[in-house]
């Protein structure tokens, strides 16, 4: 069974994102992974350049993209997977199935209950839900969903061969972790999530969700992977000889620092659709719900 990759990663830079086209380079069978939906918050205005890149480089290297793979509902930025979905049918007559991990459901449960949303907006908009370990192909290879909680509830990575594809599981070196402060989030799972990718073998590489890239630490391009001996020796929260007392003390005390991420409130309610939008009003306007917090009592 052949264990080879191609993986082009595709850096959105307003929410610092890594999308990854992954293709078996035997029969040109390929995925993406966590692609970007823009969104202008001033305008709010939804666009489609980003995915449209992505679909251009399918095109260029001839790909035929059979699955749409999402490690987990995005606090800070939509999905592209249903906007994809439809295009790619179009051009390869061939659906994309979305998938996820089967933990979505009480992530959709949880923001549709907050957000106002009705069953029938959200149950069943994910082709499938991944159990954990569970082994899928694309083409000839391998690919196995790890279940990595923490950032998330319903966080899932994907393995094939060397690669691991961690989402916000584990961040670059001199960025660290992701954080646990969201609702199912949990630093204690982070960090036990986080153990179970550096437990692999040295020359694994682990592909982020994310890059950040620290200007105090002199570097300015994002990265895509580092390789698990690079993290197990650099990274700056969850190196070799990191307790989890220390690591869990400094990610919630950190956490409780952080304000809310711009997109949320966007984010959560495209991404538990599996990147639909809300249904037309009459006046023609597609509505997403935002919280107002009241200080004081309310008049």
């Amino acid at each position: 069974m052949s264990t080879e990759l191609l993986v082009h990663p595709c850096f959105e830079p307003q929410t610092g994102t890594w999308q990854y086209v992954i293709a078996d380079p035997s029969t040109k069978v390929a995925a993406i992974i966590d692609s970007v939906l823009n969104f202008d918050p001033v305008k709010s205005m939804i666009y489609t350049e980003t995915a449209d890149l992505l679909l251009a480089l399918v095109q260029e290297k001839g790909y035929t993209v059979h699955r749409l793979l999402e490690t987990h509902a995005h606090a800070d930025h939509l999905t592209a997977a249903n906007y994809l979905q439809g295009k790619l049918e179009k051009i390869q007559s061939i659906r994309p199935e979305v998938c996820i991990g089967r933990r979505i459901t009480e992530v959709q449960d949880r923001f549709a209950q907050k957000y106002g949303l009705s069953t029938d907006e959200y149950i069943g908009v994910f082709d499938k839900l991944l159990e954990d370990d569970e082994i899928f192909k694309i083409g000839e290879l391998a690919v196995q969903t790890l279940y990595l909680p923490g950032h998330t509830p319903d966080h899932v990575g994907y393995m094939i061969g060397a690669n691991v594809f961690c989402g916000d599981s584990l961040f670059n070196a001199d960025v660290g972790s992701a954080r646990c402060d969201f609702p199912g989030g949990n630093a204690v799972d982070l960090y036990k999530s986080a153990q179970k990718l550096l437990s692999l073998p040295e020359n694994f590489r682990i592909w982020t969700g994310h890059d950040y890239p620290p200007a105090s630490e002199g570097r300015s391009e994002p990265l895509p992977y580092m390789t698990v001996a690079d993290q197990r020796k650099a990274n700056k929260h969850l190196k070799l000889g990191t307790q989890a007392e220390q690591f869990i003390k400094w990610r919630s005390e950190r956490d409780n620092s952080l304000a809310e991420p711009k997109l949320i409130h966007q984010a959560l309610q495209v991404n538990i659709r599996a990147g639909r939008l809300p249904r037309q009003t009459e006046g023609g306007y597609r509505l997403l719900h935002v919280p107002i917090k009241m200080e004081g009592s309310v008049w």
